[in-house]
């Protein structure tokens, strides 16, 4: 299958929401990032249109249509019914004489090729051969059970679509044609490329608007011939509408209309199971059939408004067109079946660990992952579609553990407090660095029952935090160095406080003996002093005497 739906990997967020509204869970996740599995998708358009971030795009033809028209053939578009519901207000003389300034030979109405369809569907039951029929417009139906109920091929009918058996129908008509499906379902484009030759290229409205906005073509409504007594098969893309326009002669069937993926496949569960016999089965992926094609319900979802322009744009009467032989409008569906490795018991239970969950109890099967119950995320896991990760519960769980372990075993006092100043938490160290019992005797209450608020004030005032911060708690008689923070997003102040009254206590014994060993110098040095100057007293008298002593002996040699 070509990549019809792709990815934009810069605007996926791990939602998740892709793979929660898939019905048949074929999105892979690699990285974080969401990625199609071809071999498994319906191609409903489901992730499209939930997309919160528009990582989904449908790849576009426009340049193959714009190809096609350089090529000098003719080129006929095949308007799906469901247009008069996406552009209010026109009918398709407006839209064809649109599509004639974009290049277009001729515009027609793929109800023409419905008309077909429902003839062949009304042959194939007045015949009588078949338990079930099921319908085989809505490609996106096709493909679940091509893919996913293969076993019940037998009873999907082999027809082909209206876009198909018109695009055939306009190729006999205009020789050497080249047609352009134009609608609201980015299946189409894979059912053209499965039977090349039929449909040369499909485009959805949102291309087609984009295409007439980039060349300024507007459409200019005039007045309207919508041959009110003709058309019937113009409610084709309303819930019931194939029945609607069908004869439904035969009273061998019961003849029902199914929409919805997970109705579909409820209905397909209970033909595989046998429940089911005697039935036509009008199936069509979309909620509310093609007027809530992937597209339409993209970009403007008024189910009831566009059910009633539909309805009051149709006809009374089939449209006049030539029939076609049962082996023209005819067609095979193979089974595309994926081939898909399935774990055995036990390596879903060691997925199923890897998760944290160990028991029947563990299995939450919330759906937050996406996936039904957590086996079936298991099995997604083991298949390479899906991350461990993905499971909230687990991460949650996860992250409390770790956070509450680190909370418990910090050997720093955290304490917790909201924007009103009252505990919220506080751990063992904080409780032991207060001297309180237990948590229990401060929780919910005010700070300034066990520290001075004015710290904390200040930082939700000012929204400047406080960084190590030491600070004596005369009633603990403890020295904590103080960090405060100010969580505005989720408005609460959190208090680390490391002990340090120990290292105080060594530092004011360490000032202490540095104190008192400068008294003891300055007091050796006192003493030096007076000792320097008693001898240099001592020296003075001496050196005085002998000096008078020298005098006298040398007065008493000159008078000799």
């Amino acid at each position: 299958m070509s990549d019809f739906l792709k990815l934009k990997k810069s605007n996926c967020k791990n939602c998740y929401k892709c793979i929660r509204n898939c019905p048949v869970k074929s999105i892979r996740f690699s990285g974080g990032q969401a990625h199609i599995v071809p071999d498994e998708c319906i191609l409903c358009g489901q992730c499209f249109v939930v997309c919160p971030q528009n990582a989904k795009e449908i790849s576009s033809e426009l340049e193959k249509v714009r190809v096609l028209m350089q090529s000098g053939d003719p080129v006929v578009a095949s308007i799906a019914p469901s247009f008069v519901a996406n552009y209010n207000g026109i009918g398709i003389r407006t839209v064809e004489k649109a599509l004639k300034k974009l290049g277009f030979t001729a515009a027609e109405e793929t109800a023409r090729g419905a008309t077909l369809v429902k003839s062949a569907y009304d042959r194939l039951l007045e015949e009588g051969q078949r338990d079930i029929v099921i319908s085989s417009c809505c490609h996106s139906v096709n493909l679940l059970i091509q893919k996913y109920y293969p076993q019940l091929l037998p009873y999907l009918a082999d027809i082909l679509s209206p876009m198909q058996a018109h695009c055939l129908d306009i190729k006999k008509r205009y020789p050497g044609a080249k047609t352009v499906f134009i609608g609201p379902c980015v299946a189409k484009k894979d059912e053209a490329a499965r039977q090349p030759g039929i449909v040369d290229a499909v485009l959805t409205f949102e291309e087609l608007t984009e295409w007439m906005n980039a060349q300024k073509v507007a459409f200019e409504p005039e007045e309207e011939d919508n041959a009110a007594d003709e058309g019937r098969a113009r409610v084709f893309p309303t819930t019931g509408g194939i029945l609607k326009s069908m004869f439904c002669r035969s009273e061998k069937y019961t003849y029902m209309a199914i929409d919805g993926v997970p109705n579909c496949i409820a209905t397909l569960e209970d033909i595989e199971n046998g429940a089911v016999h005697n039935v036509f089965i009008e199936m069509s992926a979309c909620v509310g059939s093609c007027i809530g094609g992937p597209v339409m319900e993209k970009y403007h979802r008024s189910p009831v408004r566009d059910y009633v322009r539909v309805s009051a744009y149709a006809g009374k009467q089939d449209f006049a067109v030539d029939p076609m032989e049962p082996d023209e409008i005819g067609k095979l569906m193979p089974s595309l079946k994926p081939a898909r490795e399935m774990p055995t018991e036990e390596d879903i239970r060691k997925i199923l660990a890897q998760m944290g969950k160990t028991r029947p109890e563990d299995e939450l099967n919330c759906g937050t992952c996406g996936y039904n119950s957590c086996r079936d995320k298991a099995i997604a896991v083991y298949q390479g579609k899906a991350e461990v990760s993905m499971c909230l519960p687990f991460l949650k769980d996860k992250a409390e553990s770790f956070s509450s372990y680190i909370f418990d075993n910090t050997p720093n006092g955290i304490i917790v407090l909201n924007e009103d100043y009252e505990v919220q938490e506080i751990n063992r160290p904080a409780v032991e660095i207060m001297n309180l019992r237990s948590p229990s005797d401060v929780m919910g209450e005010p700070i300034i029952r066990i520290m001075d608020p004015k710290d904390f004030m200040e930082v939700r005032t000012t929204g400047r935090s406080i960084n190590a911060k030491r600070v004596y708690l005369a009633e603990y008689q403890r020295y904590v160095e103080e960090t405060i923070v100010y969580d505005r997003a989720y408005r609460t102040l959190m208090c680390i406080l490391r002990d340090v009254t120990e290292e105080e206590t060594a530092r004011e014994r360490k000032d202490e003996i540095g104190r008192q060993t400068a008294e003891i110098a300055d007091r050796v040095v006192d003493k030096q002093m007076r000792i320097v100057q008693e001898i240099a007293s001592l020296l003075g008298e001496t050196a005085a005497e002998t000096k008078i002593a020298l005098t006298k002996l040398k007065e008493s040699m000159r008078d000799e």
